[in-house]
């Protein structure tokens, strides 16, 4: 019998973060976050130089988590057209589960406004990313202007799971059609 070792403060930090400011919002206080981490403000004073900090490296820790949630594996044999359909799949996918709030990093973007905030700007890279995806393949795709269609791709996945998240509209069926349009309109393939 294995014992898996007891995750460390800024681990339980790290983790209380990533779920409290999902679930009820970047204004979350440091109160909650360090009785849900299990840790003293004062430790946790000690791991972050502020509670900004903590959310930004919070956000930065699930970025690759995230990003392997939602994008298909490189050079996994599909076409451009395909793997983005992938990505729209995953979303409407996970929007069924009562714990989905939406894209965590657009969440962030919207509470937080100051661009400059260490969480944003970890947010404004991953959300880049997305949009950098949806370029990449709509390039390899032959896309009249793929960085027309990215922009009109990212709009799609942050409105859709926006929307899911507040719980306004569910997403099955909805997504998918939106974006075939988008793909055959650009010249996907």
């Amino acid at each position: 019998m294995t014992t898996r070792a007891k995750p460390s403060p800024r681990e339980r930090l790290l983790e209380a973060a990533a779920t409290l400011t999902y679930r009820d919002g970047v204004g979350v206080g440091v109160e909650a976050l360090c009785k849900a981490a299990r840790v003293s403000k004062r430790s946790m004073y000690q791991l972050f130089d502020s509670k900004d900090e903590l959310l930004a490296a919070s956000l930065e820790r699930r970025t690759s988590a995230y990003a392997a949630a939602l994008l298909p594996a490189a050079d996994d044999g599909r076409s451009p057209r395909e793997r983005i359909l992938h990505v729209f799949e995953q979303v409407e996918a996970q929007s069924g589960a009562p714990e989905f709030y939406g894209c965590p990093f657009l969440a962030a973007q919207i509470e937080l406004k100051d661009q400059s905030h260490p969480a944003s700007r970890v947010a404004h890279g991953a959300k880049e990313n997305l949009t950098a995806f949806f370029r990449a393949e709509a390039e390899q795709g032959g896309a009249s202007d793929p960085g027309l269609l990215a922009r009109q791709l990212s709009l799609v996945f942050d409105g859709g799971s926006a929307r899911a998240g507040i719980g306004a509209d569910r997403l099955t069926g909805l997504l998918a059609p939106m974006v075939i349009i988008l793909l055959d309109a650009a010249g996907v393939r």
